[in-house]
């Protein structure tokens, strides 16, 4: 049987439902002063809205050291009835204060099987989801160390690994290195942020090697690409990749439309385009399999 680690616990992956594949319900950065997401009540209302418009799971991408407040997103869904993943990992080093990287003792890959089998912090909460992220056209040397380490904790554990992409740029190096030499399956691996560099020719050799790929910001002004949604999704669903395709709302700021949004006002108008059956694979057949744990290939 296929489980998914949520924080409450291990599921079987047909019970997630329909699924946010991307988003943050805590969330906090150097890089976004004043704009934390760090309120209970108002992560219980996000929650409750999502669930009004019939979302059954959210799978959360916020990594170590960024806020991700594990035992507040416990008690969210024991009392929404959501199931939420929670990831350990890293984000880009311009994330993280220096001292708190530097704070990290012992290897990376260590914290990340820690977090995923023995829980976050003294908290009890599991990690589902290994959170790590790419450079601009490329990866950096924190990229490499952090994903190497990914690999290493994959392996000891079976957890998928999502890569934030930066401006959904640099898919391929992110594959070469997970997969091509590092040995991760590319059907655990979830690629983040496609949309927001809408080169079709580079969604396709990405979908080729079997990852994930997720579509995930909608309606961002600094980003400014939800009108080619129906196109992209469409044409990787006719080129036979209708189940590589992953919807996610990335609430990273107060300000975000988030997850509320994927429901009340993108699900109706792709399935206008891409019908409800595609629909349907994507925001609950998919996530199901992208988000299971894989059998772990050794101690």
């Amino acid at each position: 049987m296929n489980l998914v680690r949520t924080v409450l616990g291990d599921v079987p992956a047909g019970e997630l439902g329909l699924t946010d594949a991307h988003d943050h319900l805590f969330i906090r950065s150097p890089r976004l002063p004043g704009q934390e997401l760090d309120d209970p009540v108002r992560a219980a209302d996000v929650l409750h809205e999502f669930r009004t418009l019939g979302g059954q799971s959210v799978v959360q991408w916020t990594p170590y050291g960024m806020g991700r407040e594990a035992t507040a997103l416990a008690a969210l869904a024991r009392r929404s009835g959501a199931h939420l993943v929670a990831a350990t990992g890293l984000h880009q080093a311009a994330h993280y204060a220096p001292e708190l990287l530097g704070g990290i003792v012992g290897s990376l890959a260590e914290l990340f099987v820690s977090e995923l089998t023995e829980g976050i912090g003294s908290s009890g909460v599991r990690a589902g989801l290994i959170k790590v992220a790419g450079s601009f056209h490329g990866l950096d040397a924190h990229a490499e160390k952090t994903m190497r380490a990914a690999a290493q904790a994959h392996h000891r554990t079976g957890a998928p690994i999502a890569v934030h992409l930066e401006l959904g740029t640099g898919a391929m190096d992110v594959l070469d290195l997970l997969c091509a030499r590092l040995g991760v399956p590319p059907e655990h691996v979830v690629l983040g942020h496609l949309g927001r560099s809408p080169d079709t020719a580079a969604h396709r050799e990405a979908a080729e090697s079997g990852a994930f790929l997720a579509f995930d910001g909608p309606a961002r002004a600094t980003h400014a690409t939800d009108w080619r949604l129906p196109e992209l999704l469409g044409s990787l669903a006719d080129a036979g990749y209708g189940d590589r395709l992953l919807l996610g709302g990335d609430t990273t700021t107060p300000e975000t439309p988030g997850m509320p949004y994927l429901l009340r006002r993108l699900r109706p108008r792709l399935e206008k385009t891409l019908g409800p059956a595609l629909m349907k694979q994507i925001l609950v057949g998919n996530p199901a399999r992208a988000f299971a744990l894989a059998c772990p290939a050794g101690p």
